[in-house]
Order: structure tokens, then sequence, then C-alpha cells
């Protein structure tokens, strides 16, 4: 009885996602527990690492969810077949990014630089940008990543944990606040290292 609160249908999943309400958020957490074994799919099916492959298969919820909530999902396949072919793709065009920007790490300078090396529990990357650059131009990239990520970074700049994050931003869990904080660092570092190469 127990293992099957665990592991509640996919019948049951969607409709709670698709419901809304209080209890949405408990489907959407339900979700991506069931799945997060493709984490370790991902590590040992394309080489990534686990932090790679928790964004992706974040960014892959995320965007299921998205789609179940527009109704763009259309139950011609089961719902971990659709997550998982969203989750591949995820995955493969992680693997182009991180093969396209390997040769340019080693060059990089300043911030970009600075970013790569920087812990995940390091001082705050908020902290590090204000240190290295004007703050006008870091609230200009900010403000290009759009609202979402311009909070979840500001939130961990002024020291909130993924878990605290979580739950101030409405994430699933501190798990996915986590992943969704690095993929935001990630477009951070590549609008700065874009604007370095534009600038010389």
């Amino acid at each position: 009885m127990a293992l099957f609160s665990r592991t509640p249908p996919d019948d049951s999943i969607i409709q709670g996602i698709c419901s809304g309400g209080a209890k949405r958020r408990q489907y959407e957490r339900q979700l991506y527990e069931k799945y997060a074994y493709l984490i370790r799919e991902g590590m040992r099916k394309h080489n990534l690492s686990e932090q790679d492959s928790s964004i992706a298969y974040s960014d892959s919820v995320l965007t299921v969810i998205e789609h179940l909530v527009a109704d763009r999902f259309q139950g011609r396949s089961e719902l971990k077949t659709y997550l998982y072919q969203i989750f591949s793709n995820k995955c493969v065009d992680l693997i182009r990014r991180n093969t396209t920007n390997k040769a340019q790490v080693h060059r990089s300078e300043g911030l970009t630089e600075a970013l790569n090396m920087l812990p995940d529990e390091a001082r705050s990357v908020v902290q590090d940008l204000v240190m290295q650059q004007d703050m006008d131009l870091l609230r200009h990239r900010l403000r290009s990543l759009g609202d979402k990520c311009q909070r979840i970074l500001w939130a961990w700049g002024e020291g909130y944990k993924d878990d605290e994050i979580a739950t101030q931003l409405d994430y699933q869990s501190a798990a996915v606040a986590k992943t969704s904080r690095l993929r935001c660092l990630e477009k951070l570092r590549e609008l700065y290292h874009t604007g370095s190469k534009t600038n010389k």
C-alpha cells in the first residue's frame, strides 16, 4: 500500500496537474520523483555529469507540465515515453552546447572563468559579479534572462537556500529549484561570454 502511494498512476498525476488548485504542486512533485531515475539514465547513456543530467531532467519535467496544462499532451504515448523523448532531446542539446563551449573554457577570462570555477555552495555569484563588473551591466544581463531567472538568482545571491527558494518561487521541490538556478547561471555565463566576444 505504501509503495503504491509513492508511485501514483500517470492518469492520477495528469489529472491532478491539469485540475490545478492547492494540490497541483503535490502532483508536480510526484511526477518529478516518479521518473527521477532518468537522471542516472542520462548520465549513463549520454555521458553527462549528474548536474547536467539533473538540469536536463528538470527542464523536461517543467516542459511536460507546461504541455499538460496547455493541453498539448494528446495521450498518444505513455507519459513516461513522452517525458523520456523530451529528456533525450535536452540531453543531446546539452552535449552539443558543452562540446561547442569546451574549447573556449580554458581561454575565458574574468567573470566567465570565475563563474565556471565557482563551486555550487561557494560565495554568491551575484556578489562576484558585483565585484568584477559594473552593476548596471549585471542588471541588464539579468533582465534579458527573464523574470524567473532574475528572482531565483537574486534570492540565491541574498543567501536563501534552495528549499527556501522552492517555497518562495513555487518550484516543485528544492531539487527543481537547484537545477533551475544552475540553468539560469549557465544562461548568465553565456551572456557574459557572448558579450566579452562582442567587445573584442
